[in-house]
């Protein structure tokens, strides 16, 4: 289509950065909603509009977007002045799949499963518990205020380059050194994971859809429908789809970067609980709870309008490339590894 002009709220960071450089790619005209904190030298061609989401935003007042497609809404409120200002044929809204109630089994859940409880949030504080809830929140302002024809995607654990939070990165140059790696919890735990740069992509491909059904109806003096083929509706963006383990994965990451020698050793949840080990600093566990059934998400509706994720051993390879000595300080160190590694022989 290559003729849009898309605000997007971020842009500059990972996620944002990756819808950012698809959305340039397609030949559309990107403006950006900054803070200017982060990545403020990324993409000169497109346009920089430096505030804070959560204050003064009378700068977008009075102008207009095909579509905006927002990154970093974690409370309503920020929906709602978002909204307050704003005129966009279409509101793209990134979710999270942390926005269902986790599911009593894992088995592939899909985008009507019941949501999160929010009854009892007290502030717009994101925290782990709120995390999800406000996320439920933020969908339905979205909704409410931007119409049917909102877009909301709810993906797992995006991966890829530019990770600031080096969570699925830090698998792969750890295994890439090799050696006894340290494998946390059941290698039966449920994962999913999603590349950012194809979610990206299928997300411009989605806004194009949809600017060209509106385009259609307003030809023939129609409102535009809600057609997820069109481009609107609820998505999961996920991959590949369950059953799909926290074993598998790790193994894939062996079998592309893995050098001769190296094995997963797989360390039991109740001892690395005890030992003060949690999803923190071993990435991606999801450290003793039952929130994993989470990670068994139907991308069935998104594969159907058009996501195409590329296979895992691909984003393993060029992350590995690309950010070989990438590392964010919150994984586990080689030494504390190398101890939990000796404690666990031991006791078993």
């Amino acid at each position: 289509m290559g003729d849009m002009r898309i605000l997007i709220i971020g842009g500059t960071r990972f996620v944002g950065r990756h819808i950012t450089e698809a959305a340039i790619a397609a030949g559309h005209e990107v403006s950006l909603l900054h803070r200017g904190r982060t990545g403020a030298d990324l993409f000169p061609e497109a346009e920089h509009l430096v505030a804070d989401r959560d204050g003064d935003l009378s700068l977008l007042r009075g102008r207009g977007w095909d579509a905006t497609i927002d990154v970093t809404a974690y409370a309503p409120s920020q929906v709602e002045s978002l909204a307050s200002v704003l005129t966009t044929g279409q509101y793209v809204f990134i979710s999270t799949c942390a926005v269902y109630a986790v599911p009593e089994t894992p088995g592939g859940y899909a985008e009507d499963a019941p949501l999160a409880e929010t009854a009892g949030l007290t502030s717009e504080e994101v925290t782990p518990a709120s995390y999800g809830p406000l996320k439920v929140l933020c969908e339905q302002a979205a909704v409410k205020l931007f119409g049917p024809g909102t877009l909301i995607v709810r993906p797992t654990y995006v991966i890829g380059p530019h990770d600031h939070t080096g969570r699925f990165t830090y698998w792969v140059n750890r295994i890439a050194r090799g050696g006894e790696v340290l494998a946390p919890g059941d290698p039966s735990d449920p994962i999913q994971v999603i590349d950012g740069r194809d979610m990206a992509t299928w997300i411009i491909s989605m806004t194009e859809r949809a600017a060209a059904a509106r385009a259609t109806a307003g030809e023939k003096g129609q409102t535009a429908g809600t057609d997820p083929l069109d481009g609107t509706g609820v998505f999961h963006a996920v991959s590949p789809a369950p059953p799909f383990t926290f074993g598998d994965m790790l193994q894939a990451i062996a079998d592309e970067v893995g050098p001769p020698g190296t094995t997963l050793t797989w360390v039991g949840e109740d001892f690395l609980l005890a030992e003060g080990e949690n999803g923190r600093s071993l990435p991606l566990w999801s450290g003793g709870g039952h929130r994993g059934a989470l990670n068994t998400a139907d991308p069935a509706a998104a594969n159907a309008a058009g996501l195409a994720p590329r296979p895992l051993a691909r984003s393993v390879r060029e992350i590995r490339e690309s950010e070989a000595e990438y590392a964010t300080g919150a994984e586990i160190t080689p030494e504390r590894e190398a101890e939990l590694l000796a404690r666990w022989r031991s006791r078993s």
